[in-house]
């Protein structure tokens, strides 16, 4: 993003059960901490939504409450568990002169040849990694060039990746990131797939209890 997106805050001083309150006036609570000593703040609740549908928690954004701009990162962002309200949301304050640490998803560009051949399919291994660096330097995502994978029996580790100026990766070297895999057997039962799907359902998030108060 070229331009940082910006929240509009105030300072709260509602806490504890009046917080329940505050949310259902359309108001969410947050706090900012980092650099300085944590400050309480509240944001209107579809102005806030639609910030953190663009920034997410990879990007910058700077938050502007009791007139000061604190350029932070979105670290937690708190819903309820099953409607999917916003509950409350964590900022980090960040100095742009010094590195942090942040996750990065990798995603798949291209295509390896056997796959190309239509001998079977390439597999991301790896989601995510960890990296280190300035926050301007900050990215969301690391390509994975697929087309690297020449044979059936390449394998990209983390260790070719190519980082973004900037940009240390920090997580194991020899991790596998993506590999190619040949197409399963015709004969393999349809109960056999099907229990295959269901042992890769997972959770992937849980949701805190409305009733929590910050």
């Amino acid at each position: 993003m070229s331009e940082r997106i910006v929240i509009e805050a105030e300072p709260r001083e509602v806490t504890g059960k009046q917080v329940s309150q505050l949310r259902r006036e359309g108001w969410i609570p947050g706090v900012i901490y980092g650099r300085k000593e944590p400050v309480s703040v509240q944001m209107e609740q579809k102005a806030l939504r639609r910030a953190l549908r663009t920034v997410g928690t990879t990007h910058l954004a700077d938050v502007k409450v009791g007139g000061q701009v604190r350029t932070v990162l979105v670290r937690e962002i708190q819903q309820h568990a099953t409607r999917g309200d916003l509950v409350h949301v964590d900022f980090m304050e960040v100095d742009m002169k010094s590195k942090l640490r942040a996750t990065a998803e990798l995603v798949g560009a291209g295509m390896s040849t056997p796959q190309a051949e239509g001998l079977g399919v390439t597999t991301m291994m790896l989601r995510e990694v960890d990296i280190e660096c300035l926050p301007e330097d900050l990215v969301a995502e690391i390509e994975v060039d697929l087309s690297a994978i020449k044979a059936a029996d390449d394998v990209i580790h983390v260790r070719d990746l190519t980082a973004p100026k900037g940009v240390e990766i920090l997580t194991d070297p020899d991790l596998v990131v993506a590999r190619f895999e040949f197409a399963a057997a015709e004969e393999e039962g349809e109960g056999a797939a099907e229990a295959e799907g269901e042992a890769d359902v997972e959770v992937i998030a849980r949701g805190k209890k409305e009733e929590e108060d910050f």
